[in-house]
């Protein structure tokens, strides 16, 4: 299996990296290899950050996959729905460094940070599901519910509303926007911030802050694949 991401402990800091070559879609094997760095962070680490390749932070989930048939691609968003959750739940502090595009999944993978720090650039972020006859799922929606501020909500679900970061950091889509050339230094400035917060309360008042959002995702999965799958 090729090596689609990196991982490096930078004094107590995780840092994982994808990078595909491409445009770091969500794959079986990416899924597989970030999940095995969440283990590797939770067991060595005190904050993580997670970032992509240069101009290219996430495109979402493997298109190949997703148009070789509902099965496939039912197992492919199960798969990357656990994968969301366990970012979103993470138990160390999250630190996202979104290098470049993020769309679909990938903006989703953008909303799970405890903290969200975007490259600035001529960047898109956000879900264009219902520009290309989707709908957008139960788990986008309550992700965007919770993260994005309350008037851009329509507009980035339903509207198809695709942000530029500096459009993204006003509406919720990311909480700081900087130079290319310092988003990593500044990543692992506050994860290292983050991570020399007591890790007991940390954990528990995260779990208190979005422990309804993940069992409303968790509990709406399987049905809402099932009828995205095949819609009336």
């Amino acid at each position: 299996m090729a090596d689609l991401t990196t991982y490096a402990l930078d004094g107590s800091t995780a840092v994982i990296t994808m990078d595909d070559g491409k445009a770091n879609a969500l794959s079986t094997e990416m899924i597989d290899q970030l999940t095995a760095a969440i283990d590797r962070a939770e067991g060595e680490a005190k904050a993580m950050v997670l970032a992509g390749r240069p101009d290219r932070f996430c495109a979402g989930f493997d298109l190949k996959v997703m148009m070789s048939g509902p099965a496939k691609a039912v197992a492919l968003l199960t798969k990357g729905g656990e994968l969301l959750m366990r970012l979103y739940a993470a138990k160390l502090p999250l630190v996202i460094a979104c290098t470049g595009h993020a769309l679909a999944g990938g903006a989703l993978v953008v909303l799970t940070g405890d903290l969200r720090i975007a490259s600035a650039g001529a960047f898109k972020i956000g879900l264009n599901e219902v520009s290309i006859g989707l709908p957008v799922p139960v788990l986008a929606m309550e992700l965007a519910r919770d993260r994005l501020i309350k008037p851009e909500l329509d507009r980035a679900t339903l509207m198809a509303q695709i942000y530029n970061p500096d459009e993204g950091l006003r509406a919720g889509w990311v909480d700081k926007v900087v130079p290319a050339s310092e988003l990593l230094a500044t990543a692992k400035a506050e994860a290292a911030r983050l991570g020399a917060l007591p890790s007991q309360a940390f954990r528990a008042t995260k779990q208190r802050l979005r422990g309804v959002t993940i069992a409303t995702i968790r509990t709406g999965m399987k049905t809402d694949l099932d009828t995205l799958m095949s819609p009336q």
